[in-house]
């Protein structure tokens, strides 16, 4: 699924989000897989110091993590299509 159509997806409200799209996009706002410390991946930004943690749960991303993740974009004002 193209990022800018998941993200609109999810900001409709939608909370059926795949593990590996979500993955997608927040590597389409820059940022980069840090870690991964049992089913949680952390990323993070090379412009900000805050990390953002998503966990793969049975294919799904859980939520209250893609508030979060949307909520650090906002507060930052990170634009999409950083991608690398």
């Amino acid at each position: 699924m193209k990022e800018k159509k998941l993200l609109k997806k999810i900001l409709a409200g939608s909370k059926n989000i795949s593990f590996r799209d979500f993955v997608s996009l927040v590597q389409a706002f820059g940022f980069q897989q840090a870690r991964t410390h049992g089913s949680h991946h952390i990323f993070q930004h090379a412009s900000i110091q805050e990390l953002i943690n998503i966990q793969n749960v049975h294919g799904q991303v859980k939520p209250y993590q893609i508030k979060q993740f949307l909520e650090l974009i906002e507060k930052y004002d990170l634009p999409i299509g950083e991608k690398k």
